[in-house]
């Protein structure tokens, strides 16, 4: 059984952890938001479907170019970034991030958030 509460504490931790992450939400692949910590303007509901809808579709974008299976998917904006992960089978991991952070170094955080995320989901 997955422990919510251990879960919260680590997208509470990554979020608060890094200035320019604005935000995270780990949602079920069904598009159901299991945690979220967002900027208020942001509705949970939609977001967590968004982000599983997304992910989706990008799978089999992916699939269709051959080109494998789909590590993340990156939009870039003029007010920043947005990042969707998969954790596992278990659940999808949305990220935004504002646009003076570094690529790089975003992708390492996520990395980080996603290997200690996979291992609660357990």
């Amino acid at each position: 059984m997955i422990n919510i509460g251990k879960l919260e504490d680590e997208i509470q931790s990554f979020v608060s952890g890094n200035s320019e992450v604005q935000g995270a939400i780990l949602a079920s692949p069904d598009g159901l938001s299991l945690v979220a910590t967002l900027p208020n303007n942001m509705d949970e509901e939609r977001m967590a479907a968004m982000s599983a809808s997304m992910l989706s579709l990008g799978d089999r974008i992916g699939r269709e170019l051959t080109r494998g299976s789909i590590d993340r998917i990156v939009m870039e904006g003029d007010k920043g970034y947005s990042m969707l992960v998969s954790c596992g089978r278990e659940a999808v991991l949305l990220v935004l991030a504002n646009s003076t952070m570094k690529q790089g170094l975003l992708f390492l955080e996520v990395k980080r958030a996603v290997d200690k995320i996979a291992a609660l989901l357990v």
